[in-house]
């Protein structure tokens, strides 16, 4: 059996495909819907149970151990603008710890999402070789991954962890997240409603409008990532998802106006204020570590991944996966 948290959510729903794809479907799905319309994530995937996140650890004193392969806990606050720290605290700290703690104890394979947001402005790198002790984020969302993190490598569980640090992800199934969603999805909405696309205006001297710059990975290089440390127990500890290679807004917004057979047109915004002093310029995911492996070679380039995402999903009558 996998247990995947999040399992409704973005990187979460497009897990329990991937595990669909190897043909494994003895899975326990949590989460919670409130009145999301992330519930259609689940729509056409196959598993064994769902039950809300409140409910895990009751649940768990009915199952064996012994019958559980691994827990994905991709569960989690994802919204890099909320405030509520003690919120965050609960949900992306103690729950982890919680978790953690069943999987060391009973020797299970505990994969986990952490975030690019814990390097912060990027003065120290990009690179997991940074101490999480060492790194200041610039949100309370980063600060929240950044200490779990903290609390993994302190604590060196024996059974088999990782945390990811996943950088800009973007693809199928992130349509419920709203202003969280990625530029690939909310570009091409505003493309299609208005034939052009709005970018902010840059704040650094260092950087021209739309030469901002990202680490753009495809949620499918995410899941098949997920899969092979899964089969390869020998790994523990943090390391980078992304693409491994920083690319412009005005690349991304390129591949996107391509994929939609459209001549690029741009019109420059301001940048919020509640922005200006958390904005990253750039974001580069050092993935030399997680290669050593034979991990981390991303099967889509970046226009390979949005031309997948907008003709295969986004222009479909049937956007999930």
């Amino acid at each position: 059996m996998y247990i995947v948290t999040g399992a409704a959510g973005f990187i979460g729903s497009a897990m329990v495909w991937e595990l669909n794809q190897a043909g494994i479907t003895d899975i326990l799905c949590v989460d919670e819907f409130a009145n999301s319309s992330k519930w259609k994530n689940l729509v056409k995937c196959q598993f064994t149970d769902f039950i809300n996140k409140n409910e895990l650890f009751i649940h768990l004193e009915g199952i064996d151990p012994q019958e559980i392969d691994a827990i994905i806990h991709l569960g989690a606050c994802a919204d890099t603008t909320e405030t509520d720290m003690d919120y965050l605290l609960i949900n992306n700290y103690v729950y982890s710890i919680e978790l953690a703690t069943y999987c060391e104890q009973h020797n299970i394979k505990y994969i986990y999402a952490s975030s690019g947001a814990t390097y912060g402005d990027g003065k120290k790198g990009f690179t997991e070789n940074v101490a999480a002790t060492d790194l200041v984020p610039l949100n309370q969302y980063g600060y929240s991954k950044v200490l779990f993190d903290r609390y993994m490598e302190k604590a060196q569980p024996k059974n088999q962890w990782v945390g990811m640090r996943f950088f800009n992800v973007y693809g199928p199934q992130e349509y419920h997240k709203d202003g969280m969603a990625s530029l690939v999805y909310k570009a091409y909405h505003q493309i299609k409603d208005t034939n052009q696309l709005k970018l902010f205006r840059s704040e650094d001297d260092a950087y021209k409008d739309g030469e901002q710059m990202r680490d753009f990975v495809y949620v499918k290089d995410i899941t098949n990532w997920i899969m092979q440390l899964i089969k390869n127990d020998s790994i523990s500890g943090i390391f980078n998802m992304g693409s491994g290679k920083a690319r412009t807004w005005l690349d991304l917004a390129q591949a996107i106006f391509s994929a939609m057979n459209k001549e690029m047109k741009i019109e420059w915004i301001e940048m919020p204020d509640s922005i200006k002093n958390q904005y990253q310029y750039f974001t580069e995911a050092d993935m030399q570590k997680i290669k050593t492996h034979d991990i981390g070679n991303c099967r889509f380039s970046m226009e390979d991944g949005v031309g997948d995402y907008i003709k295969n999903y986004l222009l479909k009558e049937d956007i999930y996966l």
